[in-house]
């Protein structure tokens, strides 16, 4: 039988949270709700020739889910974005199955994230660039979200913990936002920021390589589950 892109996320979603600024303590009156989640495609959609989707957007405005072995993929080579939305503190919908998501977030951590989040931060600096060249100001909102990004990165290679809430940088990255800092000051402050990446990054406790073995194991019992339902 046919199956609905939608209808997976509607029924079979695992995880769910609500990302972006909302999650990172700079939100604003103006502030969209961006949503995040995991679904589980039921296994015997696999046996068929059309597979069913890594992701999908919608079925809600601003709304992108993975599928679990996507996600899992993702999380293993630290794309930033996934890691953060299982460190988000903002959960809207959670399953046995979503909670043993969760209980892997260790696993997932590894020194990966420094190339990752470093990578990220340099295109981002890189756009910046491009538009002082062209319009004379950097993207204001931009630079906010690389000096939290640079912020989170150099914490996590520090303590090996994940935190996404700004905390007290709240009021100075929206200081950024609003462009009442000027830009050689931000620049002179992402430049330290980058420093100390690299210097947390040459102590980092985190581990070499993540745990893959374990999310593998979390797969195939999710998997097999899924085909007994």
């Amino acid at each position: 039988m046919p199956f609905s892109a939608e209808a997976l996320v509607r029924e079979h979603t695992v995880y769910s949270c609500v990302m972006g600024s909302r999650a990172f303590g700079l939100a604003t009156e103006e502030s969209d709700t961006d949503l995040r989640g995991v679904f589980v495609a039921p296994t015997p959609l696999f046996w068929r020739l059309e597979m069913p989707p890594t992701h999908v957007e919608g079925p809600a405005a601003e709304q992108f889910s993975w599928e679990i072995e996507r996600f899992c993929e993702l999380a293993l080579r630290a794309n930033p974005n996934v890691l953060e939305c299982l460190h988000t503190p903002l959960v809207t919908q959670i399953t046995r199955t979503g909670r043993e998501l969760l209980d892997l977030r260790e696993a997932f951590l590894s020194r990966r994230a420094h190339m990752t989040f470093a990578r990220y931060a340099a295109g981002q600096r890189t756009r910046l660039a491009a538009d002082i060249g062209k319009h004379g100001a950097p993207r204001w909102k931009h630079a906010m979200h690389l000096l939290r990004l640079l912020v989170s990165c150099r914490d996590l290679l520090r303590s090996g913990n994940l935190i996404i809430d700004v905390g007290t940088e709240r009021d100075y990255l929206l200081q950024v936002r609003r462009g009442e800092i000027p830009w050689p000051r931000v620049e002179a402050r992402m430049n330290r920021l980058t420093e100390e990446v690299e210097r947390a990054a040459a102590t980092t406790s985190l581990p070499q390589e993540p745990d893959r073995a374990r999310v593998e194991d979390f797969l195939v019992r999710t998997r097999r589950a899924s085909s007994l339902e």
